[in-house]
């Protein structure tokens, strides 16, 4: 039996977790058992009112997770089932029983944001800091469609908060908050302030929030240290390259309310400064974005009407950062002479001065959506959206090969959205509830004429000529159905099942990134694995069919204890996966066809696919009313398997089975917990990628909060034994070096996790 890095033998290691699993159901069963050991049919529903299939992250759980993370989307990493795409630092991607980025639905403060970039490099949570969320939602099996469609993985909602008003005859409302964080492995050091005025009828709230960091540290040493590249400053050996991040994001909330009706207008503008990408061979070197925010809910005697009506700006920037080269060529200019011109004569002759690529997105939306009770059983919503989305992704000519022109990568790429959809809500008895929901949706998609740097490369030059010559202008009519029933026969127990048709088509760049040219190839990378990918004209919607069941043993206040178990499968037409590419030029030749050691060259296919997985989550109180307080055991288990059933290969970055447990102690103001993070080895790689695979590795973690009736105060260890572990979803390091050059980062060394950090956080009330 062999032993890997991490001291943990793969074999015993599930062993211990499928123990686990049987002691925490055999215990769910007995307490099931003892407190109902019958049906029970009551005059009154003993539903909990929740919605089904969702999961609302816990509003304590909301105010801990700010102090420990930059990135919105890693605070979700709790919910069963949800996982995170190692990526910039403050824009991971997640993932839904191993359905991740566009294959799920994300709102953000009911917007349908859409990352404007090759690599998404600024997905919709990165537009939103940790202390401005107020609640998080995640549909992670039989998904609504008043949620939302165009997705097949299920769906996250989060939210800042809403306007706070006076209370009647109490006068003016003004309160605020400020804070501050810090943590060690990063140098991360930030601070938010938070103020409103407000009367009974208008609110005003302003929110901002800056965040700016140095590259992280692993718990050990994982390659030379040296410069990070020519001209480049020194990283030590176990310093991650091109980690570092500097955001800040500013919002303005206008609310009025006039009896039944609220009426909300948000203004938001995010800049990142800089955000490197160890994952990615260029980084973000600016994000601009500006948001307006028209929101409106209102009361009628015959429901309630939700409307909504937003735009959204990105102006986005990528180049070699600080830990990448710069200059390329034979003959470069001295470090420190960037002002330098880089032109087909002179000094500069034969050099580029970087790589510098634009994008630009514009973003506008609408929906509406009421809630009707047809009775006291029966509950319908009806609604509608219209999204219209242009993107424009262009790269000016920087020197060697590339003058004069500027390369165009997509061209006035439209995207919009028409959905209509109807969904039925059945409170058949107090047991038994039903949902059943029908949306169409219409995909419109287009894109412009396309041209490379110089029209000498002939390959470029045939490319552009049959994409323009090709026909672009495609319409996708998709259909979603779901039916989900719950069964309560009392108030310990409940099973939630159903099945789901859901429908995505292609984003712009899978569809329309048009060149095999190995540079044009590697800026297209929405994987974080270091190859190459080109688009497909041909692609046709993803189809996604999904059975799940959720089964709840729960003490009958919903808080005391709770057990849930939930099993889910998933088979999917026309999954977009990838093939290698295949032509005459040199990128996509033989060697492409063959390799298994290298970065490879690919293109965005439609395949089959099928995933399947469990959920395990619970917890239990071990002690209360001691002199130490009340202690609480909790504890997580997750597995998801994803095959490509057309190849029979593995689909990427599957998370491998995993476990979190935790003791967490409650005493006066005291909130304390010790955490066991336990991710078995990742063996099961796709192969066309050339996926690397990861050990096992067990972490613990230290955190704790003390909150007094103004202030409030969090701190904590991550990783608290420095352990050293490649994370099975952080990709391939690409963070240093000639990361444009084919061979110029070397194939085979997964993103580390970070090392020891330590955090604090202050947060004060007025």
């Amino acid at each position: 039996m062999n032993k890997n890095s991490s001291g943990i033998n793969t074999p015993p290691f599930r062993r211990r977790l499928l123990v686990l699993l049987t002691a925490f159901l055999v215990q769910g069963s007995a307490l099931a058992e003892d407190t109902a050991p019958s049906i029970t049919v009551s005059a009154e529903p003993v539903t909990d009112g929740e919605a089904p299939d969702r999961t609302a992250m816990d509003a304590a759980v909301v105010k801990r997770s700010r102090a420990a993370t930059s990135d919105t989307a890693s605070m979700l990493k709790n919910i069963p089932g949800v996982m995170t795409y190692s990526a910039g630092g403050v824009s991971s991607l997640p993932v839904i029983h191993g359905l991740a980025d566009d294959r799920l639905r994300v709102k953000v403060d009911g917007m349908d944001l859409i990352s404007a970039c090759g690599n998404h490099m600024n997905p919709p949570l990165s537009y939103i800091d940790p202390t401005s969320v107020s609640n998080a939602q995640v549909f992670a099996g039989i998904t609504p469609v008043s949620v939302g469609g165009d997705s097949i993985g299920g769906a996250i909602l989060v939210d800042s908060p809403d306007p706070e008003f006076a209370q009647p005859g109490a006068g003016l409302l003004t309160k605020g908050e400020v804070g501050a964080t810090y943590r060690s492995n990063g140098n991360v050091r930030g601070g938010n302030v938070k103020a409103t005025i407000a009367n009974e009828n208008l609110s005003l709230t302003y929110r901002g929030s800056t965040i700016k960091a140095d590259d992280y540290k692993a718990g050990g040493a994982f390659k030379p240290a040296g410069p990070a590249a020519a001209g480049r400053e020194w990283l030590d050996a176990d310093e991650v390259g091109s980690t570092y991040y500097d955001s800040t994001n500013h919002a303005l909330d206008i609310g009025l309310r006039n009896g039944n009706h609220l009426f909300e207008l948000t203004l938001g503008l995010q800049d990142i400064s800089d955000q490197g990408y160890p994952n990615q061979r260029m980084d973000m070197t600016g994000n601009d974005s500006t948001q307006i925010n028209f929101g409106y809910k209102g009361d009628f005697d015959w429901g309630s009407l939700d409307a909504r009506a937003y735009r959204e700006h990105t102006r986005h920037k990528m180049q070699f950062g600080d830990d990448k080269l710069f200059w390329y060529g034979p003959n470069p200019p001295a470090p420190n002479t960037d002002g330098v011109p880089c032109t087909p004569a002179g000094g500069g002759a034969g050099c580029a001065a970087g790589m510098p690529m634009d994008t630009e997105g514009d973003n506008l939306g609408l929906q509406v959506k009421a809630e009707i009770p047809l009775s006291l059983r029966d509950m319908l919503r009806v609604g509608g959206e219209v999204q219209r989305y242009r993107l424009d992704d262009w790269w000016e000519p920087a020197g060697k090969g590339m003058w004069p022109d500027a390369f165009i990568n997509i061209n006035d790429g439209q995207r919009d959205r028409l959905a209509l959809f109807a969904e039925w809500e059945a409170q058949w008895t107090p047991q038994w509830l039903t949902q059943f929901g029908l949306r169409g949706e219409r995909v419109s998609m287009d894109a412009g004429e396309v041209q490379g740097y110089n029209t000498t490369s002939a390959q470029y030059a045939a490319e552009s000529a049959a994409f323009n010559a090709a026909d672009r202008d495609k319409t996708d009519n998709n259909l979603d159905l779901t039916a989900l029933a719950r069964f309560t026969p009392d108030r310990n127990r409940s099973i939630e099942f159903g099945y789901a048709r859901k429908t995505r088509s292609p984003n712009l760049y899978e569809r329309y990134a048009w060149s095999t040219g190995g540079m044009a190839m590697r800026m297209i990378n929405m994987a974080g694995d270091g190859n190459g990918y080109v688009g497909n004209l041909d692609l046709e919607p993803e189809i996604a069919h999904t059975l799940s069941a959720t089964f709840d043993w729960h003490a009958a206040d919903g808080k005391e204890w709770g057990l849930k178990l939930t099993p889910y499968f998933t088979y999917v037409d026309d999954y977009i996966d990838a093939k290698r590419c295949a032509s005459a030029n040199m990128n996509c030749g033989a060697a492409n066809q063959t390799a298994t050691n290298a970065f490879v060259y690919l293109q965005f296919v439609n395949q089959s696919a099928r995933l399947y997985g469990l959920d395990i989550s619970g917890h239990y109180p071990l002690a209360k009313g001691t002199r130490f307080g009340r202690f609480t055991a909790r504890g997580a288990l997750s597995y998801v398997r994803g095959e490509n059933r057309d190849t029979g290969d593995n689909l990427y970055n599957i998370m491998p089975l995993n476990a979190k447990l935790a003791v967490e102690q409650q005493y006066g103001g005291w909130t304390n917990a010790i955490e066991v993070e336990l991710v078995d080895s990742k063996d099961d790689v796709s192969s066309v990628r050339n996926e690397l695979e990861t050990d096992s590795y067990a972490l613990l973690h230290l955190r704790g909060s003390y909150e007094w009736k103004q202030l409030r105060l969090d701190f904590g260890v991550e990783n608290l034994f420095d352990k050293f572990y490649n994370h099975p979803l952080g990709g391939a390091y690409t963070g240093q070096g000639k990361t444009m050059s084919g061979t110029g980062v070397a194939w085979g060394t997964p993103v580390p996790g970070m090392g020891r950090s330590l955090y604090a956080g202050v947060n004060y009330s007025f």
